[in-house]
């Protein structure tokens, strides 16, 4: 057996095994990149835009919850039965506005209704018009304040307090007569969780 003797590799072999395993570096570390991106950034990119989205409805709640002062429109089935304000149907003038906080929550209604709505309103608090009283107005100061009413204009103005064992609510109610047709009634219920 003969062997062939071996023959030194030509310059130009090594050279392209080097550009070769240049590519594969190259290669390796564009797919290790890669890998990093998808498994690192695209996450990192998303909770960014998941905590911005989330700061930015805070301030919206914040905002909205900050409000002081009456929304016009009907407080909610759930507001109205919890803090039990049955605001009679053809009100007109209906504003509200709700405040909560550990120890108490308020929710702060008017209305404008007819005599009979009156009547209505009354009777479902289990209360009738001989309870009003004349020039009485129950409603605080500090509850005047946060609902921004006046009750100096002209009258006759009648108020009531209906009070009840907790955890069912406490109405303050204020009534301006000033429209003997359409009286206009101030609310502020009051309960403690």
């Amino acid at each position: 057996m003969t062997t062939v003797p071996r023959q030194p590799s030509s310059p130009d072999d090594e050279e392209s095994r080097r550009a070769e395993a240049r590519r594969r570096v190259i290669r390796r570390r564009a797919l290790t990149l890669l890998t990093i991106v998808l498994l690192i950034g695209i996450p990192a990119g998303y909770l960014v835009i998941s905590a911005d989205q989330s700061r930015n409805s805070g301030k919206d709640k914040e905002a909205k919850y900050s409000a002081t002062g009456l929304t016009i429109g009907w407080p909610s089935k759930v507001q109205r039965r919890l803090y039990e304000i049955p605001i009679p149907a053809h009100s007109r003038n209906v504003a509200y506005y709700e405040t909560n906080n550990y120890k108490v929550s308020r929710l702060y209604a008017q209305f404008l209704t007819s005599d009979k709505g009156l009547d209505s309103f009354l009777e479902k608090i289990d209360s009738d018009a001989s309870d009003l009283k004349r020039n009485a107005l129950p409603i605080s100061d500090r509850d005047r304040s946060v609902a921004g009413w006046n009750f100096s204009g002209p009258g006759p103005w009648y108020g009531l307090t209906h009070d009840q064992p907790d955890p069912k609510p406490t109405q303050s109610i204020v009534v301006n007569r000033s429209n003997p047709d359409h009286p206009m009634v101030y609310v502020v219920s009051t309960t403690e969780p």
